[in-house]
């Protein structure tokens, strides 16, 4: 390995009632891709925000070829050749693709905006990761693969040299993926030094040449990636050996569940009906876009459906809104957890009592502060979300534990049906097996249990029956014994790619 082009040296970071980073140190060098590798609150995500110089460590120093650097905002990071490119997005949704790209430094003359120079340099920018979007389309009408797209590009027109990537594959499809490896290959060979982390363990194995682990802030070990096996890395991470990570056990179903009928709105090419009974785990499994999500938002109200019904239990329901829908029993964990799962200027206790508080209000109107405290106690043991206090802003916490609040919220309802849209994204495999075991526990006291991912082996670990969604409508519905890799993935293809393999 030659000499690290970066350097993390004894680098600590504390913040009030918890240590996030202790004595971290090591090096990652020019031309090579970096793995970083831990649980969620393992300490990576403060590391990038070191990087990126939107925080300034406690203690131990950042090197750059050698020589002590200390970054008080993102722009000396970025002037100083580094970027970060974060799994929640940092683009402004009511600006054009443009305008993002080269926010900050916008091309000029005399003074004005140069607008035909900037779409001419957006093109240019997107076209070298096989992108071809409109330039001035708004970022915010762009689907979240796009946007993870743009938010790629927006990284590389600032000609860094060292780039972190932080769960860059969460929203893209395979075809994304295989394009962005290709783009990361080529900055490798460029002599950038890339830190890429990521807890798809595929994507590390096959794109990395070496690897560091975090546990609990602390460094664990470094070393080349031909040094280490699956196994390794999962017990070095967690600390202990995780034996089956999906939990699953056969369950007796308990009656009617969830059933959808000639469901029809935005998003979907033709009605969808299906049916999964209580204490069922249901799976959705299709590529970006092939309307997975849109048929949640439709069961939940967050979308109007234009025809078609749902029943919960047996009892058809008319839900027009999220609230009519909660109180149908059916609650939704949404597949961007940042964006609408959570409110990141809120305290814990008041994310997980957000929906519940209505029902405990004393004269329903003042908040019972006795019941509150006590609930969210209660679902953060539970639930084992690690947090220094209740009174933690959820936007401090790792993407384990906030999606860990949004469960505890829902489970301080009467829930009938749990739509759970992409519920690991980007969450480490430690969290991923505690949420498949919170997934079993629901479906064995009755809840009827719909699972939307895009992880082939997710769905078949953890389903009981799975759908597959094609173009906008239900291409099929297998049962668990009959599920195959090599068959979902052929009914999800497109039907001219499937015809012509």
């Amino acid at each position: 390995m030659t000499a690290p082009c970066l350097a993390f040296h004894r680098v600590s970071m504390e913040f009030p009632g918890v240590k996030a980073l202790d004595d971290v140190s090591f090096g990652v060098s020019a031309g090579s891709v970096h793995a970083l590798m831990g649980e969620n609150g393992a300490g990576k995500s403060t590391l990038l925000k070191i990087l990126s110089g939107a925080y300034t460590p406690s203690g131990g120093s950042l090197l750059i070829d050698g020589q002590p650097r200390v970054f008080t905002s993102t722009a000396d990071a970025l002037a100083a050749g580094v970027a970060v490119i974060y799994q929640e997005l940092h683009l402004v949704p009511e600006m054009s693709v443009a305008e993002n790209l080269f926010l900050g430094h916008l091309p000029q003359r005399l003074g004005v905006v140069n607008r035909a120079a900037l779409a001419e340099a957006a093109r240019r920018q997107l076209e070298l990761i096989g992108e071809s979007i409109d330039p001035w389309t708004k970022v915010g009408r762009l689907p979240l693969a796009q946007r993870q797209m743009v938010e790629i590009a927006k990284a590389l027109t600032r000609g860094a040299r060292i780039i972190a990537f932080d769960e860059p594959t969460s929203s893209l499809s395979d075809r994304e993926v295989r394009r962005l490896f290709g783009i990361i290959r080529e900055l490798k060979a460029r002599g950038c030094a890339i830190l890429y982390v990521s807890h798809r363990m595929e994507e590390i194995f096959e794109l990395c040449d070496h690897l560091t682990i975090l546990r609990d802030g602390r460094h664990v070990e470094s070393a080349g990636l031909a040094s280490f096996t699956r196994d390794r890395v999962v017990q070095r991470m967690v600390g202990r050996e995780l034996a089956n990570i999906y939990n699953y056990t056969p369950r007796p179903r308990a009656g009617s569940g969830l059933a959808v009928k000639g469901l029809a709105g935005p998003g979907l090419a033709a009605p969808c009906s299906f049916s999964a009974e209580a204490g069922e785990i249901f799976g959705f499994f299709g590529l970006v876009g092939a309307g997975r999500s849109e048929l949640l938002r439709l069961i939940y109200g967050a979308a109007l459906k234009t025809a078609g019904s749902v029943s919960v239990a047996g009892r058809t329901v008319a839900i027009t809104s999220p609230r009519e829908a909660i109180r149908a029993g059916i609650v939704l964990c949404p597949e961007d957890r940042k964006k609408e799962g959570i409110v990141p200027v809120r305290s814990v206790l008041e994310n997980t009592n957000l929906s519940a508080r209505r029902r405990h209000a004393r004269g329903g109107i003042l908040i019972d502060e006795a019941w509150e405290h006590a609930n969210a106690t209660r679902r953060t043991e539970q639930l084992r979300v690690k947090t220094p206090s209740l009174r933690q802003l959820i936007r401090n916490l790792s993407g384990g534990n906030q999606q860990k609040v949004i469960l505890g919220r829902w489970l301080s309802e009467t829930v009938k049906v749990i739509l759970l849209d992409e519920p690991t994204r980007g969450i480490d495999i430690g969290a991923k097996s505690e949420i498949y075991a919170i997934m079993q526990d629901l479906a064995r006291q009755g809840v009827c249990v719909i699972v939307v991912s895009s992880e082939l082996p997710e769905v078949l670990g953890v389903a009981d029956r799975i759908a597959v969604m094609r173009q906008g409508c239900i291409a099929a519905i297998l049962d668990r014994a009959d599920a195959t890799e090599e068959k979902l993935l052929k009914l999800a293809l497109p039907v001219e790619t499937a015809r012509a393999s």
